[in-house]
């Protein structure tokens, strides 16, 4: 296995709009352990990354991204591996908008990555955070989605609930509930993967949104339960 960050190309078209990067989670074995393309984690992001390469219907770049590490640590986080990633989409690409979604630590990722420049769209997937993670970075001008199931035990609500009302504060930021939805996202899998792909593409590419949810958000609603 490679000690690097790697950038797995989903869906390349010649002249895309825009670019989706799509993180996966994954909380470390052991210190310094190295991601496998075939750990879970990594897997469960492979239909999120081909559902958004689908309704991209030929406009959206779409990699997926392989950090460098398991888990997140103050040594090594996951902040470094997207910050790679994004100077290797804008030396394929050029200057495009770009959209993170991320799952787990992902999600802690891509929101914490709101404040890169390129950046426009994020979307966390039952992210795991911390309560002050809203805190931690400016988000002006980014279009934040959280999507969290009722039933998830790993990530906590509360926390997520509190990154949003501070982001909410400085940005456009809203969170849908999937009632039934656990952390790994296989119950209701087409809700999660669905909101995830039409929030992209309604937000990134200008398109109006299929999902009654996805465009109560970007009227401003804070939250809503699907």
């Amino acid at each position: 296995m490679s000690t690097a960050a790697r950038l797995l190309p989903v869906s390349v078209p010649r002249a895309a709009s825009g670019a989706v990067l799509v993180l996966h989670g994954g909380a470390a074995r052991e210190e310094g352990a190295l991601v496998s393309p075939a750990q879970l984690s990594v897997l469960r992001m492979v239909p999120v990354a081909r559902r958004l390469a689908r309704a991209g219907r030929g406009r959206l770049a779409v990699y997926r991204l392989l950090n460098s590490r398991r888990g997140w640590d103050a040594r090594l986080s996951p902040l470094a591996d997207v910050r790679w990633a994004l100077d290797q989409l804008r030396e394929r690409h050029g200057t495009l908008p770009v959209a993170l979604v991320g799952h787990s630590l992902g999600g802690r990722a891509a929101l914490l990555s709101a404040g890169e420049p390129e950046v426009g769209v994020v979307v966390a997937l039952a992210p795991w955070v911390y309560a002050d993670d809203g805190t931690k970075v400016d988000p002006s001008g980014c279009r934040i989605l959280a999507v969290h199931g009722s039933e998830d035990r790993v990530s906590d609500l509360g926390r997520t609930v509190r990154v949003m009302d501070a982001l909410r504060r400085r940005t456009q930021a809203g969170l849908v509930l999937v009632e039934g939805g656990r952390h790994g996202m296989i119950r209701r899998r087409g809700r999660f993967e669905g909101l995830a792909a039409d929030f992209v593409t309604a937000a990134l590419l200008d398109r109006p949104p299929r999902e009654d949810a996805v465009r109560a958000i970007l009227s401003g609603a804070a939250r809503v339960e699907v």
